[in-house]
């Protein structure tokens, strides 16, 4: 994992199995890596939550109960031949029992020994029941689970006047090129800022341009969602403010909103007398779609009705209600379909 710089793929694949109801834990080895806590540097780097992270004794009598071990450029210290070679620089050496498990996927860059030169018997040809082994290297093997991961998920897009809000923003993120994601409040309350992430990440994968757009009062505070951003790595050098962003919007194919109601309302250009009006806002309305993930109808912190919420822009405008963390998941899982 460390020669391939694989930790991004591994957090990456971790999200969306979790994303699905999935319990998923790490198994970290003492000697794993060239140094003490190798492994725990890479992972944190990445955030992956120290609590995931379950050392060798707490974590092999677990393999027993797990469907599926993921083995990402691990040799020696899984290899069952610790318990048998004698002679060998590894016999007595304590693993961990990943064959124990029910399935075993070992991503591998090829099938020659490990560091103290033992072969491995997972490398053994005849146990493709319990064992996938993958060659090459680990980054390009995890992206290949990942994709594989997607496609057993998706369902069916349904087109036309019977999709659903959701089913008209995975196609129109599947057809775009560029796209503008807007952060708001709202990503705050649902901390929906790995889900962000993780969708950056698919679309990009796929050729796409991806930047965010911050608004200088979005959130409670200055800087709230450069923050919340840079808590998930998201590049600072995809951080657009206002005045940078705006004349983009009209070349955009596609503008999600997420959690953002003020700073993003048309309003703020025409109701006199209301907190907003004349404040300036993120013109996402000239993006070719816009898709909306928002709570619920109601107005802003500001109380002055938004008439981007407003019933007839169908074609123009997705409006996905609900927990932003649970609409932007609907919204990558079609968008896995198109």
């Amino acid at each position: 994992m460390a020669l391939s710089q694989a930790q991004s793929a591994v957090k990456q694949l971790m999200t969306e199995l979790e994303q699905e109801g999935k319990e998923v834990s790490f198994a970290i080895h003492p000697v794993a890596g060239r140094m003490p806590g190798h492994m725990n540097v890479l992972l944190a780097e990445v955030d992956i939550p120290y609590d995931k992270l379950k050392e060798m004794d707490e974590v092999n009598p677990e393999f027993k109960n797990t469907d599926v071990a993921i083995i990402i450029g691990a040799n020696d210290v899984i290899n069952p031949a610790a318990n048998t070679a004698e002679g060998t620089p590894i016999y007595g050496m304590p693993i961990l029992d990943v064959e124990d498990a029910k399935h075993v996927i070992i991503c591998n860059f090829d099938k020659l020994p490990g560091y103290a030169g033992v072969d491995n018997p997972l490398y053994e040809e005849g146990r493709t029941d319990r064992i996938a082994l993958m060659l090459g290297d680990a980054k390009e093997t995890l992206d290949a689970i990942t994709k594989a991961f997607r496609t057993c998920k998706v369902q069916p897009t349904v087109h036309g006047a019977t999709a659903s809000p959701e089913q008209k923003g995975g196609q129109w993120l599947a057809d775009a090129a560029r796209v503008i994601i807007v952060p708001g409040y709202g990503m705050a309350l649902s901390q929906a800022q790995s889900t962000v992430k993780s969708l950056m990440m698919e679309l990009e994968q796929q050729g796409k341009e991806v930047k965010f757009a911050i608004h200088p009062v979005a959130g409670r505070m200055p800087g709230h969602m450069n923050v919340l951003l840079a808590e998930v790595d998201v590049p600072y050098d995809k951080l657009y403010e206002m005045q940078d962003i705006n004349p983009e919007f009209k070349d955009t194919d596609v503008a999600i909103i997420i959690g953002a109601n003020d700073v993003i309302n048309p309003a703020a250009n025409t109701a006199e007398g209301t907190p907003i009006y004349g404040m300036p806002i993120l013109d996402v309305e000239d993006a070719k779609h816009v898709i909306l993930c928002n709570f619920d109808k109601l107005p802003g912190y500001a109380g002055v009705d938004n008439p981007l919420y407003e019933e007839g822009h169908e074609d123009h405008i997705a409006l996905l209600l609900g927990d932003a963390k649970e609409t932007l998941g609907a919204l990558i899982r079609e968008y896995r379909g198109c």
